[in-house]
Order: structure tokens, then C-alpha cells, then sequence
């Protein structure tokens, strides 16, 4: 009986949907979804902004559906989550960061690794940092590549916090906003959380176009 159980769990919850995600564990999957992410290499295909969108949505009052989640729990899970993954993050970066990385075989974490770096070098510790949390895939690699390059830890747990605190409290209120505002928004979620992935990514590829664009000036200079 328990193995079946057990095996029926892996087709129970997805992952990469955060409506399934928040089904199944509610406040305390949020923590352990964004320390993963923030903090784990192996973290950086979970949803991290889609989830602190949805779970946002789920707090608001007068809804209805079968999931109703209480926004100080999901408020406090959120921070202690990618706050814990973060400093866990830039622990592993100190440790090993460089040899993790070196030994990666995938071509996102590398892509990330590389945006990462040029984040630094462009923007400086203290805004790359912040500016890492709204990137999927950097701010999973940023934080063990901050450890690596040996960011100051003071300097490090400083902007993390900050960061992190604006990441999540920003989308879980914002999620929390328009559920409050729009009657019966359920029936809207799964389009709401496609248009908050597509605006998640528009980041990155607004750096892959500047990255490209100013190859192109290289090249004709």
C-alpha cells in the first residue's frame, strides 16, 4: 500500500506547475521550492516567479477553489526560503562554487554562469546581487558564483536580503493584489501565470540581444 502510494506521488505533483506545487504543500513547498532555486544548482528549472505570483493569487479573500492559502505564512516561507537558499548558495560558491560549475554539464547553468559574471562586472556586487533575483537561471548560479569569486560576506548577506526580501514580497503581493481585485480570477490563473513566465524571461533575452547587438558593433568596428 505505502509504495503505491509512493509511486502514485511523482504523477501527483509537477514540479514545473505551480498550482500543483501549492496543491500539494502549500506554504512550506514554497520555502523548500525557492531554496532549491536560490540555492541548489540542480534548482534552476523550478518556477520560482510563477509560484510567488500563484501562491500570491491564492491568499486573496473571497475565493472559492478548493486551494486558499494564508498570506503571512506565504510571506515568511517565501523570504525564509530564498534568503536560506541564497547564503546556502554562496556557502557551496566558497566551498567548491568554481569546480561545480567547471563540472556542469548543462548549457543553461553555463548561460546563466555567463550572465552572472557580466552582471558583476557591469553593475558592480551590490546590484548584480539584487539584479539576479528577477533572472531565472542567474539567480541560481549567482549566488555559488559570488562564494567562488569571493564577494565579501558581509557585502554578500546584505544585498541578498535586500534582494531577496523585494523578489518575493514584490510578486506575492502583487499576485495577492490582483486576486483581490478581480472577481473570480481562478478562472484566469493558468493564462496569468503564462504571461508572469513570458515577462520572467524577457530579462535574459533583453541581455541576449544586447549581447548580440554589441558583437555586432565589435565586429564591424
Amino acid at each position: 500500500m505505502a509504495e503505491s502510494v509512493l509511486a502514485a506521488l511523482p504523477m501527483a505533483v509537477n514540479l514545473l506547475d505551480a498550482g500543483s506545487l501549492l496543491s500539494a504543500s502549500g506554504a512550506l513547498g514554497i520555502a523548500v521550492v525557492l531554496f532549491a532555486e536560490t540555492g541548489l544548482l540542480v534548482g534552476f528549472f523550478l518556477p520560482g516567479d510563477s509560484l510567488l505570483f500563484t501562491a500570491g493569487l491564492l491568499c486573496a479573500p473571497g475565493r472559492d477553489g478548493p486551494v486558499h492559502l494564508a498570506l503571512p505564512q506565504v510571506l515568511l516561507a517565501s523570504a525564509a526560503g530564498a534568503l536560506l537558499g541564497a547564503q546556502t548558495g554562496y556557502w557551496i560558491g566558497r566551498r567548491g562554487g568554481r569546480a561545480l560549475l567547471a563540472h556542469g554539464r548543462s548549457r543553461r547553468l553555463h548561460e546563466g554562469a555567463a550572465r552572472a559574471r557580466e552582471l558583476f562586472e557591469r553593475y558592480g556586487h551590490a546590484k548584480a546581487i539584487v539584479l539576479a533575483r528577477f533572472v531565472p537561471v542567474v539567480r541560481t548560479v549567482l549566488n555559488p558564483l559570488a562564494g567562488a569569486l569571493d564577494v565579501p560576506a558581509r557585502a554578500f548577506a546584505c544585498w541578498q536580503i535586500a534582494g531577496g526580501l523585494f523578489w518575493t514580497v514584490g510578486l506575492v503581493l502583487a499576485g495577492y493584489a490582483l486576486g483581490a481585485s478581480v472577481p473570480h480570477v481562478d478562472r484566469y490563473l493558468l493564462p496569468i501565470v503564462a504571461l508572469v513566465v513570458v515577462v520572467s524571461l524577457v530579462p535574459p533575452l533583453l541581455e541576449v540581444l544586447r549581447a548580440r547587438r554589441t558583437s555586432v558593433e565589435g565586429t564591424r568596428s
